[in-house]
């Protein structure tokens, strides 16, 4: 649907590999970005971060419709302030950040066509009974062939000592 914010680092570095995670508030997501944290401090690479909000439901309200759409961009704005100190200390780099309202997936797609510098998407399966994710099934099927760039799939459940001597 539309880019709502993008934050870049203030360096103006080339740093090689881009690793692009998709932040929920899955608790398998956290081994996405320990497992790309890893690689960019390993490979001299960085993080990007991608949060996609949903938009809202009440669309037709103006008024309510803005105001719950700036809620959300608040709430995912200090969620990924907190994920970026977390990346700039596994990764020794400042995260580049994004926000955007929409279909998760579409966004996801739209974003790595738009932004050459991102290299790797990674992201961490699901660990219930209920399959890998929305996502990783998603981009596993019909999806995969518009992809540019690689996918690294990440075992949820993997523990973070299993992540590091993976990277």
């Amino acid at each position: 649907m539309s880019s709502l914010y993008t934050q870049h680092p203030t360096d103006d570095e080339h740093h090689g590999r881009t690793f692009l995670v998709v932040v929920d508030e899955s608790e398998e997501m956290r081994a996405a970005l320990r497992y790309a944290c890893k690689r960019a401090l390993n490979t001299g690479g960085m993080v990007a971060l991608l949060m996609v909000v949903d938009p809202p439901e009440f669309q037709h309200f103006g008024g309510i419709g803005r105001l719950m759409s700036e809620e959300a961009r608040a709430k995912a704005e200090e969620i990924l302030q907190r994920l970026a100190a977390e990346v700039k200390a596994g990764s020794g780099h400042t995260p580049t950040l994004y926000i955007r309202e929409g279909d998760r997936a579409t966004e996801l797609l739209d974003l790595i066509n738009e932004e050459p510098e991102i290299s790797i998407l990674v992201l961490a399966s699901g660990t219930g009974p209920e399959g890998p994710g929305p996502l990783v099934s998603s981009l596993s099927g019909k999806l995969i062939n518009k992809l540019r760039v690689p996918v690294t799939l990440v075992p949820g459940h993997l523990s973070d000592s299993a992540i590091d001597v993976l990277t």
